[in-house]
């Protein structure tokens, strides 16, 4: 495996130079404290917007996790395109975890559905209907539908959409991010098993999430 190569994701480039702006000014005019402070701002800005490459497993009949975090929850829910019941697996990130979420499978981009709402704790059960949302809606190269969905949290104030309907996204390809701590929920469709626990630690794009039932 190769070592990651980290850049930054170019929704921090704005905080990342306000903050850098302030704490020089701040020295400038021998307010040490206040530059202190925004040199601390600073490294979490650039630490929280990291975007580090992964490597994408290339194996046929498997999904990857779209997010960084740790699994909450396993278990039936509604798809929220279809309604119809699947499994769903919920990825919660904290806030020093990586934010940029991947695609957990190739295929196109065939509805993107956003619901506002509130900013309760994304660990939660009924963020899942209750928070602010953006759910995206693929059919994959074998014609299976995916649906995964980014969830504001407690901290969390804005979802970054970066994919449009009818987008062609590779496996582990960028597709958005949400900051500062949240959650992501995969619904699965039929024929597949999960590949993970609840309290495991998985990476976007890298992690095996899921694999077609009977690939080994």
């Amino acid at each position: 495996m190769k070592n990651e190569n980290v850049s930054i994701a170019k929704e921090g480039y704005p905080i990342i130079g306000l903050c850098a702006v302030s704490a020089l000014t701040f020295a400038m005019f021998n307010c040490y404290v206040m530059a202190t402070i925004f040199l601390v701002l600073l490294w979490f800005s650039v630490f929280f917007f990291r975007d580090p490459e992964r490597v994408i497993p290339q194996e046929k009949g498997l999904a990857v996790s779209p997010a960084d975090g740790k699994i909450i929850r396993i278990q039936n829910r509604p798809d929220p395109f279809t309604g119809e019941e699947k499994t769903c697996i919920s990825i919660f990130m904290n806030v020093f975890s990586v934010h940029v979420n991947r695609s957990p499978v190739a295929g196109t981009i065939e509805k993107i559905k956003y619901f506002p709402g509130k900013f309760i704790n994304a660990a939660y059960d009924k963020a899942s209907t209750d928070n602010e949302r953006c759910a995206y809606s693929l059919i994959d190269e074998q014609n299976d539908h995916w649906s995964f969905v980014q969830i504001s949290g407690l901290i969390a104030r804005r979802i970054v959409c970066r994919a449009d309907e009818g987008d062609i996204l590779k496996r582990g390809e960028r597709f958005g991010l949400i900051r500062f701590g949240s959650r992501v929920d995969v619904y699965i469709p039929q024929g597949y098993e999960s590949a993970v626990r609840i309290g495991e630690q998985v990476y976007a794009g890298q992690s095996i999430l899921v694999r077609k039932e009977g690939n080994e």
